[in-house]
């Protein structure tokens, strides 16, 4: 990654939303540019500082990340989606709600920087599933 790819924290969880900021601004070229407790609040981030990719919490009072998901990507195409979930049975609603890669909460960090990486590559990636 020559340049840091530019990444948004979608998670209710503030505990876990700032413990994976945290982590992942340790990682060479990730920067994180702002996080969200919700959805809407998503939206209003990615207009006002858009990311590369957003990390995106599939259930979450407000708006919830599929609806959230549809909308920026109706919007901000080229703005990559990885669903993050505790629930494997949100994938197929998640990505067709648009999301690029889908991944379980509880997956082993190399897997998340794995798929940011696969996000970050490419302009063209099919549907990433960890």
């Amino acid at each position: 990654m020559d340049k840091p790819v530019k990444i948004m924290v979608v998670e209710d969880n503030s505990r876990a939303r700032s413990a994976l900021a945290a982590y992942l601004s340790l990682q060479v070229g990730i920067r994180i540019t702002a996080e969200a407790s919700n959805g809407l609040e998503a939206i209003g981030k990615v207009k006002t500082c858009p990311p590369d990719i957003i990390l995106m919490d599939m259930q979450m009072p407000v708006m919830d990340g599929v609806e959230a998901t549809k909308i920026i990507k109706k919007n901000w195409p080229h703005i990559k989606i990885v669903a993050l979930t505790m629930y494997a049975n949100y994938e197929l609603e998640a990505l067709s709600a648009g999301a690029d890669a889908f991944l379980v909460k509880g997956c082993s960090v190399s897997e998340m920087i794995s798929a940011i990486g696969a996000m970050s590559r490419s302009d063209e990636v099919d549907n990433f599933r960890l």
